[in-house]
Formats: C-alpha cells, sequence, structure tokens
C-alpha cells in the first residue's frame, strides 16, 4: 500500500522516474492506483480550500 501511495505521490508532483512508471504499469492492480490517486488528489484540493478560507479570515 505504501508503495502505491508513493507511486502517486511521485506522478503527482512530475518527479516519477520512467522505470518506476513502467514498474508500477507491469505490476500491481490498476484499481489500487486508480483509488490512491482520487483520494489523494481529493485530500490536496480540500487542503487547498481549507488554506483559502483561512487566508480569506
Amino acid at each position: 500500500m505504501w508503495s502505491v501511495v508513493k507511486s502517486v505521490l511521485a506522478a503527482l508532483l512530475g518527479v516519477q522516474s520512467n522505470q518506476k512508471r513502467e514498474e508500477d504499469f507491469s505490476s500491481g492492480r490498476p484499481a489500487a492506483y486508480l483509488i490512491a490517486g482520487v483520494v489523494i488528489t481529493l485530500l490536496f484540493v480540500l487542503l487547498l480550500v481549507f488554506l483559502a478560507m483561512l487566508a480569506s479570515r
């Protein structure tokens, strides 16, 4: 599970190597990467909304 999260975070930041990306596509379940990507993206958006609300006070 941790490797999926690390891989998704690296992909979101754009720092994932081509070798690691190929490893991710060849092993592991695509659903795990999809779910992790959606959850991490949702958490990121919620964090941005929270910070914007704090800044507007």
